[in-house]
């Protein structure tokens, strides 16, 4: 066979494929040596780089990645040329590197700025593997969008361009893109400056820019505001980081500068939409560099005139949230609340110290082993009703939730439903395989990573937020760990080995690989691999919590807070700046950092105040709490394991704590101007944090400054961000925050400010109208407070502003947006008014202090002033050319009498009033000396009238203080409006009442408190049963002065910081009463003497009393009784509520408790006590009610005016009708239409009302004995408002006068809850008076009465208890503090309360022991029964439907420990009788304030939460849960305790004291003798033990003391009565020595003295006759 011979195609297809083998052979070769290889060929062109002559500065790295050498910068075509520095690139590129374009689509030059482009690459080889597609011809799809200063689109779609021909130039060899403002042509976007580069996971950009001036790029932390261009370089990438000043990744993603071009204000912004990693270099060319390692570069340029424009117009991604009204106030968070209790100590101390506060957070702890949608039922078992607590006081809740949720089972191997329910949906972050969840690790242990690109994930998170909000009870939601965090790398099983996880290139991004502390990048998401999604994790998430949000808020506004953003997250939520640390570096970049998130649309922003992690020194704290009252979001919040850093936990009257309160009372009056800057960011794109720079672009000062800030345009705040309080900072044409607001005259230079360790710089812009109003504690509380506006003229004498106003709460906003413009040569008030403005007749003088509404003033002119050794009398007039009071339904009175009488060397009275009408005077008696202080020179005071504006000073001769100076504006007098203020002496206010107050010492920053007597429990703002004008002030110099009004007119006062008090009534006249002291103990009693000493209470009043609203009958008492008895504990007197009455009518026994006669009989046979509760209204609908008949016929009952009726003013109270069943369950309204009777109320002013009153009492007691009794509902109460059927007949400005002061229910009138105003009186002497006028003095009215019955009835002292009190009700009873609640607060509320009623001269007084509303809790009843056994009125009481409270109620533990300390108090009864005397015959207080003892100690001018029983002994109790241990002021005096007898050994200082559960902590003051008697458990029984003697020796050996010893019941007058005294002189260790003063007393052979008398501080062997008491 032949050989086959080849044809000439295949020799042909031979040879090449030889070749073609051999050229493949050396590719391989080369693939797999990596050695460089060339095939020379002649016709092959080989690329040489071309490498420019450029200065360093404009070098763009051509090797980013490490490992840059000569050969391999050559090996990629690049220009190698090493320095000796490593800033400045090494490698960089040449001129023919990069692409050139072949063909391009140029558009209409009025289109969208989108064009398709053709592009080759040159022949250098790649940097980071293969271009983005191997054919050397490659077509790109190049976005670049130029939006003009004018778009006003909100939406990223939009159409809004520029012409390309006047601001885009493109130029081919090689590619690149400028742009050029169009205006002036400048280059303000130059990439020709090095060449594109564009492969799969690497595309690279560079660009050169006209000014150093870059701000923006995030999130970092940025030093400074403006960049360093000096070759830095940042990465993008959200990250779980901190920030601590590196150029670290963190948690948002924000490739966005904007860059000011010259002191024109011209600035552009660029925005590239690339959510994957990379990084932006910035270099001093001035140039920018992208490079990025996936997607596509999509650049937005945006042209501004200003960079306020620029922001706008980035706002393009969406306009931020404006927040619901509340979240601008201040916040508390911590991260390591073990508990709940620690929780609401937390809460507890903050509003103890009255701080302005509106949200309490919890971190994680809350949770139940950090799980999702879970709380932990044993450490946080209250917490589904913690946010009702907070709700109550007028704040917020706020909860966090974490992405991730756990895999494991709950407690006690229950299932998750949260994770069994995500399974069910496939609701979690795969694997690459798409199907298997990823596994990773975050608190809760392992977990799954939802995916809120899915829209099963979104569904089933909305659904369990929804569930859990009906569990826990919240306002807002806070989000974290959403980078996302994980503290595995990427999973459990790690990562695959990939061009995901391990790409080509790794941006500069912390630890450098890519799933550090997060999930694989080839994790599977619904929008695609997490290597492109990474940084859109905490942005998809906010999206899903916004739907869910919106489902369980429906229409009301909230709030959410993330930590990992993206733009277009501001529409949406807030940000705050992450887990800083306390130091000074971290209070100086949250500015840069804020100033960053109002570029990127996130105007809600602030760091975590005092720093998140590390102990923050008290300095840092204080002044990071100054700058953080103007943060957006101002919130205090730190970690786990350092300690708490709230303010109060600084201490009450800490400089942090007065700054903090400082500053934040500025913030929460400015939060209108601060609300409307939040509605201008979400409506046009405004900054609210704003740079100096954006207001005063043209000074270039400004370019650097970022240690001040603006909000908006007009407050420049200048913090303290260094340890030393020099600070020199530069404003411009800024108002300077002194007395006077005076405008500063140094402009665009820097200033020295003097900022002390309590102040930081706050300057208002000349030309600016802020809108104000008067801050309170919560927003709540201040958005019901007037409003006022701050006017800062210009140059030019202008000033404008705006004001947009709204619930604050509602989705759907409803606004009053008021532009206001004001010219100083055009503006009147007339204008003002008309605009819905208050017009400012006077500026306040204190530092940004709100505007107060003032009423022009009268100044009225005076006649000649009468001088007299006795007085001044003056006869002023209005001045007729000033307007009225504006009020025409309360006309103006022209001609006022003001007499001045010098009553006693420290007592004066001034008095104006209506010479010409018989205005109605307060018709109760006071005591006044009988001849004034003539003499001159023994008065302690000097009394001047001023002419214009007319006022009284009244100045204290000793020190020339000034007390009283009523020469302001302001002062009206007209017939049912009546104003007067004064300036005051100090800051340091007590008294008025009776009001739940916060605080003993009153906070002037402008508050207003309503005095009309009510029935209306303990709450803040709100009037309550008695009223009581009367204040004492102290001055600088330690000396006190009291001040009595005597009006009994519905009334408010207002405090102002000057310091002033403005006081306005509606009717009557002024009648005020001044006592001088000096000193505060003086001062009580010098009113005392005035009004009436308080009574003597019988001595078994001051035993253990229980009661309960809600007794089902008298068994339920006799059950009670046993049980105490058999418990041993100490306890005197059992009360019986109106639960003993049929239907509540006063004088008739319920069937039910038939035997309670014969049950009284015997307590009282057994040495116990009894008293009935009466209250005075009377059932008029009954066939056959003696009392109501008798009344009827006496005509004792309050009627209409005889010329309108002279029918009854019929009420409804709590007497039922006869015959019909209630039905508790109906609603209040209706139970009183269908089932209360019309009632009647008695007029205790006149005579008959009294005997009839009397009688029926005597009637009482021949049925059912009693030995004292309690009147109730006598403010008066009636639960129909008026009248029944709400009809007042009469004058209807009675029921709601022209001014109506902030009254609880203000809108609905003074007759709210009580009679028609016009309902008629009879006074004793006959006079008629409209209830308008005495509606305050019903409760006094009724006291006395009964108080006069009572002892007639039973021939004994007694005691009587009454609600509603005026000034002397204390001559007849006693009080207690009303219906409280079961809470904490009001433990150290009844402190308060107590004492101001010690000044009121009320010494008999106390709290319902473990609250009378709501179930009361183990610990706090107990604690309350401690503090309680130091009450003088001690009674533990509560309401009906509660659980019963009585120490026997709970186990006996507490059976116990309330024995232990009512046996302290039965010990000590013979000294509290003494205090009681001693208050009785000399007005001294029995419940005393320490600075009554210590008043040169300024120390305890605050305090409030301990007190003393008279001089000697000092309580501090546990007031807050879960406290064993109490921080005590120790005053400046020997002090022993009273448990161990030994002496504390500190003095002036606070002391931490143990507090375990069964202990309250009692101190004895050195230098005193204590009356002491063994205890019983009736004060019947241990009156006859021996009497002793506690000796607390003072620092020099002596003690002295006082006793006084009676029958405890007679009615006798007290101060002939004989009475004992022991007293003791001096001590020594050699012998005792007593000196014994005493009176005949036909008692005293009844007191048994003990052999062994108890001796703190020394020891001595008595002498038995030196303890021989002698009668």
């Amino acid at each position: 066979m032949g050989r086959r011979r080849f044809s000439g195609l295949e020799v042909t297809l031979i040879v090449m494929f030889t070749l073609m083998s051999v050229a493949a052979l050396v590719l391989i070769v080369l693939f797999v040596t990596g050695e460089p290889g060339i095939i020379k060929d002649e016709t092959t062109e080989v690329f040489v780089p071309q490498c420019p002559n450029i200065s360093l500065a404009e070098r763009v790295d051509c090797f980013p990645d490490a490992g840059a050498s000569k050969l391999r910068c050559e090996q990629r075509g690049c220009c190698w040329s090493p320095l000796d520095e490593r800033n400045v690139p090494w490698c960089f590129f040449s001129t023919n590197h990069g692409y050139t374009v072949e063909s391009v689509e140029l558009p209409n030059p009025y289109s969208k700025s989108l064009f398709p482009l053709s592009l080759s690459i040159y022949p250098a080889l790649p940097l980071m593997g293969s271009p983005s597609n191997e054919n050397i011809w490659h077509s790109i799809m190049f976005l670049f969008f130029l939006i003009p200063s004018i778009c006003p689109s909100v939406f990223i779609t939009s159409d809004h361009s520029s012409p390309i021909s006047n601001t885009l130039e493109l130029t081919k060899n090689p590619f690149g893109l400028i742009v050029r403002r169009k205006e002036n042509n400048k280059v303000l976007f130059n990439t020709t400056m090095a060449p594109l580069v564009f492969a799969d996971q690497y595309l690279q950009l560079s660009a050169k820019l006209p000014s150093h001036n870059i701000y923006g790029l995030g999130e970092h932390v940025h030093r400074h505001y403006r960049h360093d261009t000096n070759w830095k370089t940042w990465p993008i990438f959200t990250r779980d980081g901190f920030p601590n000043g590196e150029t670290h990744n963190l948690y948002g993603h924000y490739p966005f500068f904007l860059c000011l071009e010259d002191e024109s204000g011209k600035s552009f912004g660029v925005f590239l939409i690339n959510s994957n990693a990379m990084e932006v270099t910035l270099q001093p060319a001035p140039a920018v560099t992208y490079r990025t390692i996936g997607g596509v570069l999509d650049f937005y340029i945006l042209f501004g005139d200003t960079p306020e424009q620029v922001v706008q117009e980035f706002l393009l991604i969406g306009r931020p949230v404006i927040p619901p009204y509340w979240s601008l106030g201040f916040q508390i968070s911590r991260w390591g609340y073990g508990n709940l209790s620690e929780v609401q100590q937390t809460v507890e101390r903050n509003r103890a110290v009255a701080l302005p506060y509106d949200i309490q957070y919890t971190d994680i702890d809350y949770m139940e082993d950090k799980k999702d949608f879970t709380y932990n039922k044993v450490s946080f078992s209250e917490l589904p009703q913690f946010a009702d607590y907070l709700h109550e006081k007028g704040q917020k809740y706020i909860l966090i939730l974490d992405p991730a949720i756990a895999t494991s089972k709950r407690v006690g191997d229950a299932p998750y439903g949260s994770y069994d329910r995500g399974t069910e949906k496939n609701a979690w972050v795969t694997e690459s395989d798409g199907k298997t969840p990823l596994l990773g690790e975050v608190w809760p242990g392992e977990t799954v990573f939802p995916d809120y690109t899915s829209q099963s994930c979104i569904d089933w998170w909305i659904d369990e937020y929804e569930q859990f909000s009906r569990e826990i009870k919240h306002d807002a939601l806070w989000i974290d760990m959403n980078e996302v965090s994980n503290f595995k790398k990427g999973s459990t099983k790690g990562c695959a080995d990939n061009n995901l996880n391990y790409p080509p290139y790794t941006p500069k991004i912390l630890d450098e690989v890519m799933f550090s502390k997060t999930l694989c990048m080839d994790a599977k998401q619904a929008w695609g691999n997490h290597y492109d999604v990474h940084s859109l994790y905490g942005y998809s998430m906010v999206l899903a919590t916004e739907k869910a949000l919106q489902r369980v808020f429906g229409r009301n506004r909230t709030l959410m807070l993330t930590r990992s953003s993206f733009p277009g997250v501001g529409k949406y939520s807030g940000h705050w700046l992450g887990d800083n640390a306390a130091n000074w570096n971290d209070i100086k970049w949250a500015i840069p950092g804020m100033l960053e998130f109002g570029l990127f649309g996130v105007p809600y922003i602030g760091a975590d105040i005092c720093g998140f992690f590390d102990d923050c020194s008290e300095e840092l704290c204080r002044r990071w709490m100054q700058v953080g009252a103007f943060y957006p979001f101002s919130r205090n919040h730190n970690a786990e394991g350092y300690k708490p850093q709230d303010p109060a936990v600084f201490g009450l009257n800490s400089m942090l704590v007065e700054s903090s309160k400082h500053y934040l009372r500025i913030r929460y009056t400015l939060l209108p101007y601060l609300y409307t800057l939040f509605y201008k960011a979400h409506t046009t794109g405004e900054t609210v944090v704003r740079p100096v720079m954006h207001e005063f672009y043209s000074d270039n000062a400004t370019w650097t400054v970022d240690r001040q800030f603006l909000w908006g345009k007009h407050l420049l705040i200048t913090p303290v961000l260094d340890p030393v309080s020099h600070h020199t900072q530069k404003n411009s044409t800024f108002c300077s925050p002194t007395n006077q607001m005076e405008r500063l005259a140094d402009r665009r230079k820097y200033v020295d400010m003097h900022l002390p360790a309590d102040k930081l710089g706050l300057h208002i812009r000349g030309g600016a109208i802020l809108p104000t109003q008067k801050p309170d504690v919560t927003t709540t509380y201040s958005r019901r407070n007037p409003m006022g506006l701050i006017v800062a003229l210009d140059d030019n004498n202008q000033a404008a502003g705006e004001l947009f106003w709204d619930d604050g709460d509602s989705r759907g906003i409803v606004c009053k947006c008021t532009g206001v413009e004001m010219n100083k040569q055009h503006a009147d008030e007339a204008k003002c008014k008309a605009r819905g403005c208050i017009w400012e007749v006077r500026g306040d003088t204190d530092e940004l202090q709100n505007v107060d509404m003032l009423s022009v003033p009268i100044q009225p002119s005076t006649s000649e002033v009468k001088n007299t050794s006795s007085g001044i009398t003056v006869d002023i007039t209005r001045n007729k050319k000033y307007r009225s009071s504006g009020r025409p339904d309360s006309p103006d009175i022209d001609t006022i009498r003001v007499k001045i009488h010098y009553h006693s060397s420290d007592m004066l009275q001034f008095k104006i009033w209506d010479p010409a009408t018989d205005r109605y005077e307060v018709p109760v008696p006071l005591s006044v000396p009988a001849a004034p202080e003539t003499d001159e020179s023994k008065r302690l005071y000097k009394v001047e009238v001023t002419p214009n504006p007319f006022g009284i000073q009244v100045t204290r001769k000793r020190t020339g203080t000034k007390i009283w100076d009523s020469s302001v504006p302001g002062f009206t007098f007209s017939d049912m409006f009546i104003q007067v203020s004064t300036l005051l002496s100090s800051e340091y206010v007590y008294g008025f009442g009776e009001t739940e107050h916060p605080t003993y010492k009153h906070n002037l920053s402008y508050h207003t408190w309503g005095m009309f007597s009510k029935d209306q429990p303990p709450g803040y703002k709100m009037n309550s049963y008695g009223v009581h004008p009367f204040y004492m002030g102290l001055e600088t110099t330690a000396d006190a002065h009291g001040v009595l009004l005597l009006n009994s007119n519905a009334m408010d006062v207002t405090f102002q910081p000057t310091p002033a008090l403005t006081y306005r009534t509606v009717g009557g006249i002024l009648d005020f009463y001044m006592v001088l002291g000096p000193t505060p103990e003086m001062v009580v009693q010098q009113y005392t003497a005035l009004i009436g000493r308080p009574v003597l209470p019988a001595y078994w009043s001051l035993g253990f009393q229980l009661c309960r609203y809600g007794y089902a009958n008298d068994t339920e008492i006799a059950d009670l009784y046993r049980d105490m008895r058999a418990a041993g504990i100490p306890y005197d007197v059992q009360y019986a509520d109106i639960d003993y009455m049929d239907r509540q009518l006063d004088f008739v026994l319920n069937p039910k408790f038939a035997g309670l006669p014969a049950l009284v009989d015997r307590m009282r046979g057994e040495s116990m006590k009894f008293i009935f509760i009466l209250d005075p209204a009377i059932s008029g609908n009954e066939s056959h009610y003696p009392a109501f008949e008798r009344g009827k016929a006496q005509d004792v009952f309050i009627k209409w005016p005889k010329n309108i009726s002279d029918e009854i003013v019929w009420g409804k109270v709590w007497p039922d009708y006869p015959n019909v069943t209630v039905d508790e369950s109906l609603d209040w309204d209706t139970q009183i239409e269908l089932y209360r009777a019309y009632t009647a109320f008695p007029d205790f002013f006149r005579n008959r009302t009294a005997a009839w009153w009397h009688q029926e009492i005597q009637d009482l007691y021949n049925n059912l004995k009693f030995d004292g009794l309690w009147i109730d509902m006598n403010e008066p109460s009636s639960f129909v408002h008026g009248t029944v059927g709400g009809k007042c007949h009469g004058n209807p400005l009675l029921e709601n006068p022209p001014y109506m002061p902030p009254l609880e229910s203000q809108h609905l009138g003074l007759n709210h809850k009580t009679l028609c105003m016009n309902s008629e009186q009879i006074l004793s002497d006959g006079k008629t008076v409209r209830h308008y006028d005495v509606h305050n003095l019903y409760g006094w009215s009724h006291t006395k009465p009964t108080y006069d019955a009572l002892l007639n009835v039973i021939g004994k002292r007694g005691i009587v208890v009454t609600r509603s009190t005026y000034p002397s009700s204390g001559k007849w009873a006693g009080h207690w503090l009303g219906d409280n609640n079961a809470s904490w607060d009001q433990l150290y509320k009844s402190i308060i309360g107590m004492m101001e009623f010690s000044l009121f001269g009320i010494s008999y007084t106390g709290a319902d022991i473990c609250g009378f509303f709501n179930a009361a809790e183990y610990e706090m009843c107990l604690r309350w029964m401690q503090l309680g056994s130091f009450y003088p009125y001690s009674r533990n009481h509560n309401g009906k439907g509660n659980k019963r409270q009585d120490p026997v109620a709970w186990n006996s533990t507490f059976a116990e420990a309330s024995r232990d300390v009512l046996n302290i108090r039965y010990t000590l009864l013979p000294y509290l009788y003494t205090l009681m005397f001693e208050a009785h015959t000399k007005g001294s207080t029995v419940v005393r304030p320490l600075l009554h003892e210590f008043v040169d100690d300024k120390t305890t001018w605050d305090i409030y939460k301990q007190f003393l029983w008279g001089p000697a002994l000092l309580i501090t109790p546990a007031l807050n849960q879960g406290a064993r241990s109490v921080d005590g002021y120790v005053p400046n005096a020997r002090w022993y305790d009273f448990h161990t007898a030994k002496d504390v050994g500190v003095r002036s200082k606070m002391l931490s004291m143990p507090t375990p559960l069964d202990h309250i902590n009692l101190h004895i003051r050195g230098g005193y003798i204590l009356p002491w008697q063994e205890p019983q458990d009736t004060t019947y029984y241990s009156r006859r033990n021996p009497l002793g003697l506690i000796v607390a020796l003072s620092d020099n050996q002596t003690a002295q003391g006082s006793f006084f010893w009676d029958d405890g019941e007679g009615i006798e007058d007290m101060r002939t009565k004989k009475t004992l005294w022991v007293v003791c002189i001096s001590f020594n260790q050699s012998q005792s020595s007593w000196v014994v003063l005493s009176s005949g007393h036909r008692d005293g052979g009844s007191a048994k003295w003990s052999q062994e008398q108890t001796c703190f501080g020394g020891t001595f062997t008595p002498r038995k006759r030196k303890h021989q008491i002698q009668y």
